[in-house]
């Protein structure tokens, strides 16, 4: 009754007018950043976050704006694969499977309302698991010491990779660059300046603000440059495809109601999980379901229950991944490592103590997460249309709005040139790893969780005086160390059969579309 109590005054904070004007442009916003190929949830979050510093919002409008972006770009990131055959973002590669092929059969309209209602059913369910397990696992957090935060926080860099990255060796290495990155400045233990070169700027470190908006926002603007003169097929192709019925029959949503529920439990799982995230949840989602159901071989070509599988399990992965980053501070997805930069950006440390210190911002915030998915079911469906259209919006007038907001944002927080000049560096470092195929949310979660990962392994070890076996001397610790471990060998082992067996998959498919 005191979780319900909670949730009740949550949401008192999300219901005043701003918190649902905020809610409702941030869903608007997030599901046109997620329709977008190529921006996706965390590019939208970080875009936005210099808007928020800039409007002067405090912490739970701020939060509630952002997370409004976060669960709409989930949502988006659907439109883009159906229509185009491009994903918005990772976690929408298996919509394409068949969401693309029903487009092609005229069943666009009914594709994109069936996805935009398990994203509800997914998201919806998610969130009530947040306000269930979020306060148990706090309970659990108060069993951690620094030895058993370490090997957590070791965890969160090892399972990286998983299947959503093509090389665990270049996560390793964008989680390594990323850890260097925040040794950078005044050693808090010493006070002696580290990789500073004598810059007095760099005392206090690199700021991560500037770094997700340069490696993320700044290299979206780089890479269209890049590309600005090749022709833009999306656009005419999108154009083309017929939207068809806009909403699914009754018959259709029975039918895939069980997968998805199956879904649902599958990518909250896997949401928890820190560094799994959507797209793991997504690909478990699709494979069971392909697994328990596709008798026929229906899967690949137009199923609708191939469109609802990833569509739950990724967006229920989404709410999952809040779940660690709240409760105990470890970002549970890429787009939760901006969203954890953002709390400390507002002197608001995420972890066991928020829901004592901060419960206004947290409940509020899962609150308004119930009241964002009301109007995201109730958005998307009668403006399938007009998401089509923002689809045709030319990237030349797009980009340049994106690098105005960046730099008006970035200076209006530190009111600081230098910080522009590490923006701009950060964006030509995010473009050339983007081209080489390294992933940027590593880096950002080793620049995030660096000076906590150092400060817990020295507390330890200053406990222990010296020794390291304090490091594996609980049952806690130890578990965390062993699935850890696995965690980052068997994305090696399995990762790349199950890539090649996918890419195959579709290559036949597209074949027989062909």
């Amino acid at each position: 009754m005191d979780t319900l109590g909670l949730l009740a005054d949550g949401f008192a904070v999300a219901l005043t007018w701003q918190n649902l004007g905020l809610a409702l442009i941030g869903c608007f916003l997030g599901t046109v950043m997620g329709a977008l190929p190529g921006l996706g949830p965390s590019n939208g979050v970080a875009i936005l976050i210099p808007l928020a510093f800039t409007l002067g919002l405090p912490a739970a409008p701020a939060m509630i704006l952002l997370t409004s972006v976060y669960y709409g770009a989930m949502y988006g990131g659907r439109i883009s694969s159906i229509l185009l055959n491009i994903p918005g973002d990772e976690p929408a590669l298996m919509t394409t499977l068949d969401g693309y092929p029903m487009a092609q059969q005229g069943r666009a309209g009914e594709a994109l309302s069936l996805s935009g209602v398990a994203s509800f059913v997914g998201a919806f369910l998610a969130t009530w698991g947040l306000v269930m397990l979020a306060p148990q696992l706090v309970r659990v957090a108060l069993l951690f010491g620094p030895a058993e935060y370490f090997a957590l926080f070791t965890l969160a860099f090892a399972t990286l990779g998983g299947i959503a990255s093509k090389n665990q060796a270049k996560s390793a290495f964008a989680a390594a660059l990323g850890l260097g990155i925040a040794t950078i400045g005044v050693d808090g233990q010493t006070g002696v300046p580290r990789f500073t070169f004598g810059e007095v700027h760099l005392y206090d470190g690199i700021d991560f603000l500037v770094a997700i908006v340069g490696l993320f926002a700044l290299s979206e603007v780089l890479i269209f440059l890049e590309h600005r003169g090749e022709p833009h097929d999306e656009q005419d192709r999108a154009r083309r495809i017929g939207i068809g019925r806009i909403t699914p029959s009754f018959a259709l949503l029975r039918r895939c109601t069980p997968t998805m529920l199956r879904s649902s439990l599958l990518g909250f799982i896997a949401g928890v999980l820190p560094g799994a995230g959507a797209s793991l949840g997504s690909f478990i989602s699709y494979s069971m379901e392909k697994r328990l159901v596709d008798r026929k071989a229906t899967f690949g070509t137009g199923d609708p229950r191939g469109v609802a599988a990833p569509e739950a399990g990724n967006n229920a992965a989404a709410g999952g991944a809040l779940v660690p980053m709240l409760a105990l501070g470890v970002p549970g997805s890429g787009t939760t490592a901006v969203l954890l930069a953002m709390l400390l950006a507002l002197n608001i440390t995420p972890g066991p103590l928020l829901f004592q210190n901060n419960p206004d911002v947290v409940w509020g915030l899962i609150a308004a997460l119930f009241i964002g998915n009301v109007m995201l079911l109730a958005m998307n469906i009668p403006m399938v249309g007009l998401f089509v259209r923002v689809l045709m919006v030319p990237s030349r007038i797009l980009m340049p709005v994106v690098a105005m907001v960046s730099f008006v944002g970035i200076y209006g927080i530190s009111g600081s040139s230098f910080d522009l000049l590490v923006m701009v560096a950060f964006g030509v470092l995010g473009w050339l790893l983007r081209k080489l195929d390294v992933p940027l949310v590593p880096i950002i979660l080793g620049i995030l969780l660096g000076d906590a990962m150092e400060a817990n392994l020295r507390r330890a070890l200053t406990i222990s005086d010296g020794d390291w076996s304090a490091l594996v001397a609980s049952p806690l610790s130890i578990t965390l160390w062993t699935i850890a471990i696995v965690g980052f060998v068997l994305p090696m082992v399995f990762g790349g059969v199950l890539r090649r067996r996918m890419e195959m998959r579709r290559d036949a498919e597209g074949g027989t579309r062909d």
